[in-house]
Formats: structure tokens, C-alpha cells, sequence
């Protein structure tokens, strides 16, 4: 045997231990949290409208801990007065007053309809992103792709898939800002190296994206896009590794963050999954034996392809016609920290996401809710479309009907022509539509998954009163979001969360609702048992299971998606200063005591 043979035999046993999600880590956890757990609900005294509830002051990486954190703080942002009669009627606000989801991926090996069934599969993962999508498809040794901006629909049709002939393929749909360079960005992402070309599709966000940049830019690599993605291609094109997952493996074990990847070759599909698990990534076998991978189960039961399992978090998954599927351990990894708003708002009811029904999760929190928090009311509402399954459960357990109180408009895109005469709340308007005949002179109970900025919350309640309803009370099927995602999830900055800056009351007198009351952290934590330390939590606390280094890339691309102004506009993309700087800066103190924040 020839010492490299030896090399990548040794090499290819140490990776192939059992990769198990619930594996404890043999070493204390690699990552410290940012900052000092605090009571979820905060003391109130002397409140001020330049509070915030994830002070910065916290918010301090270790050097021991995270040697390429030095002096670097998380999310600069200076605190600014809650303007309550500002007018916040933007046609578009609808849109942009919920967390999005990055992307969604699929891969399939082993069909010869594999880019039509990839095409099926990302229409079932629609929901993930609308702005751009695309398929590479490998046949004959060649690989093929087609990306463009718009909706899967849109963006491929019969001509197009007659162009991406083979057995195997991986797609890709993503989520982005708006801008006029957005094409390049969109994935999957192809490119040539020393022995031949891979492509690639990822959901997630790598917070050291920035940091391996410079560093492979430093060493002469050339970036086509401001994706964190094409900094995995880079890793793969440099590394000496054979065969060619070695060079996967290699690469993600420089990563930090979310990612959940399918790559594609000449004649090998590679799933992998980050050593946290925050995205999912499911596997599932076709009856002709095709094997498919996919963000969430909705797209195995659109192809007819069996559920067979989760890819576990730290695991790399190579199918290939020689050695079939094969499974490796990428590293050791500590807990998992799996996205808990999977299953409140980005996956479909549908799904089995992180081993659960969807729709099992999202009753359970009504339940909770008519629980924990009743209230007289005479009919049960939902927003929909992600309040729905939420509001059943909390009619069944309150022992109220679940009614249709606000018809959602499906032929609604993100462009409109207002008329010359202004319309209160039109995006709203537009896109939800109140029933008066549910809704007059009830007391009605109102289900939404989650209250972002408060602006479309408060315009719901507008309208709802406007058609009748006596009183309107809130229910929110999640704890209130205070900190941003930096694990593939597009959120508004701290300044921007309503819950980051103001108290449940200070809420409810801002949407105009009669009550307003969220999911208690602590009840959601005690319904999800023992899976609840497997569950990542940051936006609801501001507790990091891994800290950005240097520059992160904000979520969407923004940096090359059109953005022209000085890139010190950007919010929330940036990590400088010093703990000193930015208490200095802040001019704000805040006492702790018995685990309380005070302002």
C-alpha cells in the first residue's frame, strides 16, 4: 500500500465513528456564551426609551476562548427613542415584519429524472426563499446548471430541465435582499479545480466567513460573490486532501456556524451537516432506491420518497455508485443547538423537522398559551398562514371556536401599484382581508407565530376593529424576539425589535390590542423535555452557542445585492470596538441582581 493509500485509510477510520446527535462532547463546549444568562422577564423601574434588553455591554467575546476574537464586540448599535405615533404605513412592511429564512436545499442520487424530481422538491421548498433558485445536474461527467432570480416556476420550465440531463443533481432556493447584482449569488454555486468541477448548496450563514476571506484572499484566491458559500469552494479548491470528501471534511472543519450543504460531483453526492445541527437537513430513499436529501420531509412526500432519517448534526453522508452510502463523523461536537423557529414559523406543518411534527409543536404552543394565558373571548382567530395550526389548539383547549377571521390573498407579489389616493395599512390590506360576519361585535382571540418590528401586529388590530371586533386580544406562540439570527436566519437589528426595547405592555399599548401575552421561554423549554437543551434559543436571549469573528456577512447578501452607500450604513453586520468603546458609547447603565437586568 502506498503511504498516501495508508494516509487516507487511517485517516478515513478516524472520521468513521458513530455520529450521534446526542453524543455528550468528550471536552468542555468550545464556545462561550455571550453574556451572563438574565431573567427572561426584566424589572421595569425608571424604564427609558433608549432600553435594551441584549445590552451590548454584555455582548463580550473570550480571547482564550476564541482566539480570533480579540477585542471584538457583537452587533453595534446605538439605542433610539421609540417614536410611538410614527407613521409606519409602508405598502411593503407586511413583508419584511417576519424572520425569513435563508434557503432551502435538495440533493438526489441515483434517478434519471433526478433534476425533475429537484425541481418538484424545491417547489415544495418554496416557502424557504423566493428570490432566486437553481439546479446543477451531473451526467455524463459533465456538470450542468441553471440558476435565476424569481420562483422556481419562474425560473425553470420544460426547456430548461431538457437542458440538465443525469442521474444525479442538487437544487437550491434562497431568500435574499433585493439588488441589481442578486443573480451571482444565486446558488447552487459551481467551480472548477485540480480534478474536475464540484457544485454546492447551502442553508445557513458562516460567522467566520469573513475572517477565512481574508485569509484566502491573502493567499491569492479571487471571489466571484459576497456569498459565504464560495469560501467552502475555495477550501475545497486549496486543500491536498484525497479523495475528495477528505477535501469536504477538511474544509468544514475550518467553519463556523450553521450549514447544511449537498455537493455534487461528476459521479458523487455529499451531504454535511454542521457539528451544531442549527438547520435542518433529512435524508430519504426513493422506491427505485434513488437517495435523496432535502431541508425538510414536505419535499420527500411531494417525489414519493420514504423518510429515512435526519443528517446528524457533525455528519458527512457520501453516496457514490462504487461504495454506495457511507457515513463519517466531520468532528466531535458538543450539544445540539437545532433552530427552535423551525418549528415555530419556517417549516411547513407538514414536516418532520429535528425528529418532530411541525403541527404537533405548533398545537402544543396554543395549548400552552389558552393555558397560561385565557382570556373571555367568543371565537379564535389565526394570521395566517403560520398562525393557523397555533390557533387550533389554543380554540381546542379554551373550549372556543376556531374560526377564519382573515383571509390571506396567495396571488400577492412583493410589487404593487398603490392609487394616487393613499390607503391606510394598504399592504396589509392587500394581503389579509377580515371576514365581518366572524368578527362583529365579538371579543376575539387573535393567534400569530411571533412579533417582530410590532408594525404589521398593529395594523392586524387596526383592521380587525375596523371590522367590527369588540376587543382583540393577542396571542403570540413564541417568546418575544430580542436579539438577532446569525445562523442563517434573516432578522432586523436590535434597534428595530420591538421586544429588544420595550415591555409586554409597552407592546400591547403600542398594536392597540385589549391583551397581548407571549409564550413563556421557560413553559416552551418544559414542553420540548428532554430535547430542550438541543435547542438553540439566541433570539429569544441573546446567548450565543457560536460567536462571530472580525466582520460577519449579513444575512441576505446585502454587500452585493445593490447596496451603494457607505458600508458603514450596514446595521448589525459588524464586530469592533472594545467592551470600554461601547459602554462609553451607549451611555446606559445596567445593574444585575438576582439574575434581572435593570435599566
Amino acid at each position: 500500500m502506498s503511504s498516501a493509500a495508508a494516509t487516507t485509510t487511517a485517516t478515513v477510520a478516524t472520521l468513521s465513528r458513530h455520529c450521534n446527535p446526542i453524543d455528550k462532547p468528550s471536552n468542555p463546549p468550545l464556545f462561550k456564551p455571550l453574556h451572563k444568562p438574565f431573567a427572561f422577564t426584566l424589572t421595569h423601574k425608571n424604564i427609558s426609551s433608549r432600553s435594551a434588553k441584549n445590552p451590548l455591554s454584555d455582548v463580550i467575546s473570550s480571547f482564550e476562548s476564541h482566539p480570533d476574537d480579540q477585542n471584538s464586540i457583537f452587533q453595534s448599535f446605538e439605542p433610539y427613542p421609540v417614536d410611538k405615533n410614527k407613521n409606519f404605513d409602508d405598502k411593503n412592511s407586511f413583508f419584511d415584519d417576519k424572520p425569513r429564512e435563508e434557503c432551502g436545499v435538495v440533493g438526489i442520487y441515483g434517478d434519471p429524472e433526478a433534476a425533475r424530481l429537484c425541481y418538484l422538491a424545491l417547489h415544495a421548498l418554496q416557502h424557504r426563499g423566493q428570490e432566486g433558485a437553481g439546479i446543477v445536474a451531473a451526467g455524463d461527467g459533465i456538470l450542468k446548471s441553471i440558476t435565476g432570480v424569481g420562483l422556481v416556476s419562474e425560473v425553470f420550465n420544460q426547456s430548461k430541465l431538457d437542458q440538465l440531463p443525469g442521474d444525479n443533481a442538487i437544487g437550491h432556493v434562497r431568500y435574499s435582499t433585493a439588488g441589481q447584482s442578486m443573480l451571482k449569488n444565486v446558488q447552487p454555486f459551481v467551480a472548477g479545480y485540480r480534478f474536475g468541477r464540484v457544485g454546492v448548496a447551502h442553508n445557513g450563514n458562516l460567522v467566520n466567513y469573513q475572517s477565512l476571506r481574508a485569509e484566502l484572499e491573502e493567499n491569492g484566491s479571487i471571489f466571484g460573490t459576497s456569498s459565504d458559500t464560495e469560501v467552502v469552494l475555495h477550501l475545497i479548491a486549496i486543500s491536498k486532501q484525497r479523495p475528495f470528501f477528505l477535501r469536504i471534511v477538511e474544509a468544514c472543519e475550518k467553519l463556523k456556524g450553521a450549514y447544511s450543504m449537498v455537493f455534487i460531483t461528476e459521479d458523487k453526492l455529499v451531504a454535511v451537516r454542521d457539528p451544531y445541527g442549527f438547520r435542518p437537513l433529512v435524508m430519504g430513499k426513493r422506491k427505485n432506491g434513488a437517495i435523496v436529501f432535502a431541508s425538510e420531509t414536505c419535499a420527500l412526500d411531494l417525489i414519493e420518497a420514504d423518510y429515512v432519517r435526519e443528517v446528524n448534526p457533525g455528519e458527512v453522508l457520501i453516496v457514490d455508485e462504487k461504495d454506495g452510502l457511507q457515513s463519517l463523523c466531520l468532528m466531535p461536537h458538543p450539544e445540539p443547538k437545532s433552530c427552535i423557529f423551525e418549528h415555530i414559523y419556517f417549516s411547513l406543518p407538514n414536516s418532520v423537522v429535528f425528529g418532530k411534527s411541525v403541527y404537533e409543536s405548533r398545537r402544543k404552543f396554543g395549548e400552552i398559551l389558552a393555558t397560561e394565558s385565557p382570556v373571555e373571548c367568543d371565537v379564535v382567530i389565526a394570521v395566517p398562514d403560520s398562525g393557523v395550526v397555533a390557533a387550533i389548539g389554543y380554540a381546542n383547549k379554551a373550549g372556543v371556536p376556531f374560526q377564519q377571521g382573515l383571509i390571506r390573498s396567495h396571488y400577492v407579489g412583493r410589487t404593487f401599484i398603490e392609487p394616487s389616493q393613499r390607503i391606510r395599512d394598504f399592504g396589509v390590506k392587500l394581503k389579509l382581508s377580515p371576514v365581518r360576519a366572524v368578527l362583529e361585535g365579538k371579543r376575539v382571540v387573535v393567534v400569530d407565530d411571533s412579533i417582530v418590528r410590532g408594525t404589521t401586529s398593529s395594523k392586524i388590530v387596526r383592521l380587525l376593529k375596523e371590522a367590527g371586533a369588540k376587543e382583540v386580544h393577542m396571542r403570540i406562540a413564541s417568546p418575544p424576539i430580542i436579539a438577532s439570527c446569525y445562523y442563517g436566519v434573516d432578522t432586523p437589528s436590535p434597534t428595530e425589535l420591538i421586544s429588544n426595547r420595550m415591555s409586554v405592555e409597552e407592546i400591547r399599548d403600542f398594536i392597540g390590542s385589549d391583551s397581548l401575552a407571549f409564550l413563556e421561554i421557560d413553559s416552551l423549554k418544559r414542553m420540548l423535555a428532554a430535547d430542550s437543551p438541543n435547542f438553540c434559543y439566541a433570539c429569544f436571549s441573546g446567548d450565543y452557542p457560536v460567536l462571530p469573528s472580525g466582520i460577519v456577512k449579513k444575512v441576505g447578501d446585502f454587500v452585493d445585492d445593490g447596496l451603494n452607500a457607505s458600508i458603514d450604513s450596514i446595521d448589525g453586520g459588524w464586530l469592533e470596538g472594545s467592551k470600554d468603546q461601547k459602554e462609553k458609547d451607549l451611555d446606559v447603565n445596567y445593574e444585575e441582581q438576582d439574575g434581572k437586568v435593570t435599566v
